[in-house]
């Protein structure tokens, strides 16, 4: 087991600087903090690229055996994978007023015509912690996908999301094939596969059947 002595204490932020706020913000931070052989870092600098806290939800069908997953287009995907339509899950940031959960609920209405029954807890995590502060609340959602499909999306935030029905073997089979490429997805699906079987059990601890 490790042993992690260092907690908040141990860290100083000196300095928090805008550099650029839009949508996203980047600020540069001057940092310091205590060192594992004893005694503290210099005071030094790191450029955080600042995001909202963002909820995602893996949609399943227990009766179908059916994963809800979305296609969308993805700018920053442009040269690094050779299609930058890529499958994901439901996903959206949360504003202050909002819970994790009100928002993944949302979210499933919005970009797949989806009402969640039952919403389990995943995981809590961050994605990028060496150059962002974004924390991701992952969720699986309980579903009845007859009748699910079709394009979504809001178009003033120019989304055009297409619905897929996927089997579970289906999509364990994207993941040996390496055709999942961010982390939410893989991170969900890998959950599902493992736990598919604790569904009934986790969901009755939830408060609603699988």
């Amino acid at each position: 087991m490790i042993d992690q002595q260092f907690t908040t204490a141990d860290c100083e932020l000196v300095e928090r600087e805008p550099l650029y706020r839009g949508f996203f913000r980047l600020e540069r931070y001057r940092v310091r903090h205590r060192l594992f052989a004893g005694g503290w870092t210099e005071t030094f600098n790191r450029e955080v690229f600042v995001r909202h806290e963002a909820s995602v939800v893996l949609l399943f069908d227990p009766a179908r055996d059916v994963v809800v997953m979305i296609e969308q287009f993805r700018a920053p995907a442009i040269g690094k994978l050779a299609n930058p339509w890529l499958l994901e899950l439901v996903a959206g940031l949360i504003d202050k007023d909002e819970s994790p959960a009100e928002v993944a609920r949302r979210e499933a209405v919005e970009e797949a015509g989806c009402e969640i029954v039952a919403l389990l807890p995943i995981a809590s995590y961050m994605p990028s912690p060496g150059g962002s502060d974004e924390f991701v609340h992952l969720f699986l959602g309980l579903v009845d996908s007859e009748g699910l499909g079709g394009i979504h999306g809001l178009p003033d935030e120019h989304e055009d999301i297409r619905v897929h029905l996927v089997p579970l073997a289906a999509a364990r089979a994207m993941l040996e094939q390496g055709r999942v490429s961010n982390a939410a997805t893989l991170i969900a699906l890998q959950w599902l596969l493992l736990n598919r079987d604790r569904l009934p059990a986790l969901a009755a601890a939830a408060g609603a059947g699988a």
